[in-house]
């Protein structure tokens, strides 16, 4: 098997299409690993991934006759755009079936490659069912995105390549994997040439189907999958690519959607790109393997293998890469409701970068505060949530607390009427470290905070929510701080938005 794919990997036809990629080093990441780390730079590819090789491969080696009658794919994402430019280059028609959940900028940039689209079903099953159907009611032959030993063979000289470009010792190659063709193809010219590197599959915890199968023996299907790494994201893996897989990947690493935000924000680092989440899952999986086996001076290689990322999801990165690089921790705290508390708890945080701040009053002898705080490493949290105990404040740590991290930071709030005359107020302060205990030491005054709103979203000013309990006879006085207060500020406490949800 490993000679004829050898072989098939040898004369794969890719490079009408494809581009020789960059193997680019990481300086920031590497030495922060204590690693010598590389990546192919598959991102840079024509379609922004490393599809196109084995689309084109599958689609060249195609008789005449078959290219004239044309090609059905089904694809949500970068098989989809492969397959369509390598049509586009041979001059044949091409249709791709995708599911009608498609993003329309899919949708389109399929279509800008000459490609004929079918919107059909709510999943990539039930586009690929009708795939099929329509490959034998119209003549046309099907583009499997992975099973199919000429996929595998484009796709394996990405292989070829590296190894060109790195003649130097090489400790491991690590792939993403969905159905497994990337690895596949990699792994079998990997080891025919230089069996002593190491080639390791990376799978999204969610989307596991290559690890299951490998400890089973056997190809299972998984019930569900996430598709947060949609591009690495099948239910089963290929036949083909199984048993490749079995005689020549090494290990396989599994790691969650937090890991794969923070190594997201990792290549960004380096390289001012931004992957998809696939395409980070072999970076991702660098950083668990050094951790794992306490790894220093290797030289490890990654494959990004694509930068097709949907917009909307940029912001959930953001928003976890902290949290999966060990970077900020989100605690729930108690203190007692009255005035001063609030401060005296920020207080006991030290000179630790607040990161997120959520309050509202529940009753009159407690509050529980939803905080995120910027740390160095996870032990530091353990630190602080025991200190503050210590303190006499209960505190929880919820940063492995899904529910927490994608529904309660959002919901921490509601009608609060105890909170009497209550005043509701936006602040502005520029951004910056300790900005926010420099507010609240501002801030600090006899009346009582009922809620409370902050995250650092990283821009210039750090914008606050802020609702205080003003008697009507220090009405007068309240104002007076506010105007000595030296922040710019808006009253909200008629905002329809506050009186429907919070007042």
């Amino acid at each position: 098997m490993k000679n004829t794919y050898f072989e098939k990997i040898k004369n794969a036809r890719v490079y009408d299409v494809a581009e020789k990629t960059p193997l680019e080093y990481q300086p920031i990441l590497s030495a922060r690993l204590n690693n010598r780390i590389l990546l192919k730079r598959e991102d840079t590819q024509p379609v922004f991934s490393f599809k196109l090789r084995g689309a084109y491969n599958k689609m060249v080696n195609l008789t005449q006759e078959a290219r004239d009658k044309g090609v059905i794919a089904a694809s949500a994402g970068n098989h989809a755009q492969g397959v369509a430019l390598a049509a586009k280059k041979l001059g044949c028609r091409a249709v791709i079936v995708m599911p009608t959940t498609t993003p329309q900028i899919k949708v389109d940039a399929v279509q800008s490659r000459g490609a004929e689209v079918v919107l059909f079903g709510d999943s990539y099953s039930d586009a690929y069912v009708h795939a099929l159907e329509l490959e034998k009611t119209k003549g046309l032959t099907f583009v499997h995105p992975y099973d199919d030993p000429d996929v595998i063979a484009g796709q394996g000289t990405i292989a070829m390549e590296i190894l060109e470009q790195h003649p130097e010792p090489i400790d491991a190659i690590f792939c993403c994997v969905g159905g497994g063709g990337l690895i596949a193809g990699i792994a079998a010219y990997v080891k025919a040439v230089r069996p002593e590197i190491k080639v390791i599959g990376v799978e999204a915890v969610d989307a596991d189907a290559m690890t299951q199968s490998l400890k089973a023996g056997k190809r299972i299907t998984l019930e569900q999958v996430g598709l947060f790494a949609d591009g690495a994201a099948v239910k089963q893996v290929g036949e083909n690519t199984f048993k490749l897989c079995q005689e020549y990947v090494d290990d396989m690493i599994v790691v969650d959607n937090d890991a794969i935000c923070a190594a997201i924000k990792d290549v960004f680092e380096d390289t001012r790109s931004i992957l998809e989440p696939a395409g980070a899952l072999a970076t991702a999986g660098i950083k668990e393997y050094i951790k794992r086996h306490q790894l220093s001076g290797k030289t490890l290689i990654g494959i990004a293998s694509g930068a097709n990322m949907n917009f909307d999801r940029l912001r959930f990165v953001a928003e976890r890469a902290e949290i999966g690089e060990k970077r900020e921790a989100v605690l729930a705290v108690t203190i007692p409701e009255k005035p001063g508390a609030f401060k005296a708890f920020c207080r006991l945080l030290g000179n630790r970068n607040i990161t997120e701040f959520n309050y509202r009053y529940g009753n009159a002898k407690e509050a529980h505060i939803f905080v995120g705080i910027a740390i160095q490493n996870r032990e530091e949290a353990t630190k602080l949530v025991e200190s503050l105990k210590a303190h006499g404040l209960p505190a929880i740590d919820l940063t492995d607390n899904e529910v927490a991290k994608l529904h309660l930071r959002h919901l921490v709030g509601g009608h609060a009427p105890q909170a009497e005359h209550e005043e509701v107020f936006r602040f502005e302060f520029p951004e910056k470290p300790g900005a926010l205990m420099q507010f609240l030491d501002n801030m600090g005054h006899d009346w009582n905070i009922s809620l409370f709103h902050y995250r650092n979203h990283g821009a210039d000013f750090g914008r606050v929510l802020v609702g205080i309990q003003v008697p009507p006879a220090e009405k007068i006085e309240f104002e007076s701080f506010l105007k000595n207060l030296n922040y710019p500020h808006w009253e909200e406490t008629g905002n329809p938005a506050y009186k429907l949800f919070l007042g």
